[in-house]
């Protein structure tokens, strides 16, 4: 197939080049660079399977020849509101990829005939009271809060697109994607990840915001876009969560890391910063990713880790 990746040069659209390239597809990716690194597609240049198009979503696309599936992955994903990158102080540009650029795709992929995948999240779920979460519920969630932004536009995301598909026949599929973690993540990015590597491999103390108690639940790149894979291949319409289903307290996410770096310094608490709207629970059903696309997740947190920590180590200049 010829396909076409919004938001290509983030961490998740990066990977996903790769791999769709690697299955013998041609991909055209396309990203703005608000969020987006180029370096994270630097390797792919000169590659005759792989175009490259600088272009914000929210404004009409056109794409030259044929195009066979379209997946929307460009929007700002980090919660961190100290970062550039934070769907925070990107406001207006979270909610237009969420909303203009989700219907600028799907009127491409009718255009073209093409298949359609949306890249939502879990955050449609909010701070859940059911737990773990299935794609039956509908969530607890701040329609004006700080985070609002992102959550909400993906929501439009989701409505949009189920109306494309019932009403213009439109071949779309949905993954609600859980907590990921891997190479090519941005060191400023907000979420735990990053911020406890990054402090680990400068022998420095892990900041847990609260108490600790909050779970998260960690899925490796390469098993997330496995997922992806198999759901763009699939015939299913409705979400599908793909996420790693091991749920891990943050206490005990800080512990790992500082096994697996080598780390000294301990853990610090600071009780009364958490993030506003900072979900206490996060752990996915992938009850329908084994029924329907026979998936689950293959590796371990331990695993995972280590094939990450020399990316941070790279980044940071720590040899």
């Amino acid at each position: 197939m010829r396909i076409l990746i919004t938001g290509a040069a983030g961490f998740l659209g990066s990977h996903l080049c790769d791999r769709l390239i690697q299955e013998g597809h041609s991909v055209v990716g396309m990203d703005n660079f608000i969020t987006g690194d180029p370096n994270n597609l630097a390797h792919l240049a000169g590659n005759p399977n792989f175009l490259f198009i600088r272009h914000d979503v929210s404004n009409f696309i056109f794409v030259p020849g044929k195009i066979d599936a379209v997946l929307h992955f460009a929007s700002p994903a980090s919660p961190n509101p100290k970062s550039p990158y934070g769907y925070v102080n990107l406001p207006i540009q979270t909610m237009k990829a969420g909303a203009l650029g989700t219907h600028n795709t799907l009127g491409l992929a009718r255009a073209h005939g093409a298949k359609f995948l949306l890249a939502s999240t879990s955050e449609i779920y909010g701070d859940p009271l059911e737990h773990p979460q299935s794609e039956s519920y509908y969530g607890h969630v701040d329609p004006i809060g700080a985070r609002s932004v992102y959550d909400e536009a993906k929501r439009f995301a989701e409505a949009l697109t189920m109306a494309y598909h019932r009403f213009h026949d439109i071949d779309t599929r949905i993954v609600r994607i859980f907590n990921t973690y891997g190479p090519r993540m941005h060191l400023d990015d907000g979420r735990v990840v990053p911020n406890f590597l990054q402090q680990a491999l400068r022998g420095e103390p892990l900041t847990i915001y609260g108490d600790g108690t909050q779970t998260r639940s960690f899925c490796y790149a390469d098993d997330l876009i496995e997922g992806i894979v198999r759901l763009l291949y699939s015939s299913e319409h409705y979400p599908v969560n793909i996420g790693n289903p091991v749920e891990t307290t943050i206490n005990e996410f800080a512990t790992t890391i500082n096994r697996l770096t080598g780390n000294p310094s301990g853990i610090t608490y600071k009780p009364d910063e958490r993030l506003e709207g900072d979900p206490q629970r996060r752990q996915p059903d992938i009850t329908r990713a084994l029924d329907v696309l026979g998936w689950t997740p293959k590796v371990s947190l331990d695993e995972g880790l280590l094939r990450t920590i020399p990316f941070f180590k790279s980044k940071l200049g720590i040899s």
